[in-house]
């Protein structure tokens, strides 16, 4: 059993009108220090892959048909065993 922890973020070019909603409120929140804020999501997967280069290709299937939009997200991901 394995555990993956994707963490999928937009792209550096990509605006992020959520992270600038997020930015405003915690201004007026008094964080003025606050600069920037991105948006991103964590997932955890779990799977029942016979090693773990089985499970890293079957994540990066994952990412690339599912969980990433490639044009405008970046992913990367780490595998725990007998999580």
């Amino acid at each position: 059993m394995y555990k993956a922890t994707i963490e999928v973020r937009l792209k550096p070019s990509v605006l992020d009108p959520q992270g600038n909603a997020v930015k405003g409120s915690l201004h007026t929140l008094g964080f003025e220090e606050v600069d920037s804020v991105r948006i991103g999501k964590t997932l955890e997967v779990w799977l029942k892959a016979a090693d773990e280069q089985s499970a890293e290709e079957q994540v990066e299937a994952m990412c690339k048909k599912l969980l990433a939009n490639p044009v405008i997200e970046q992913y990367s991901f780490r595998l725990e065993e007998g999580a």
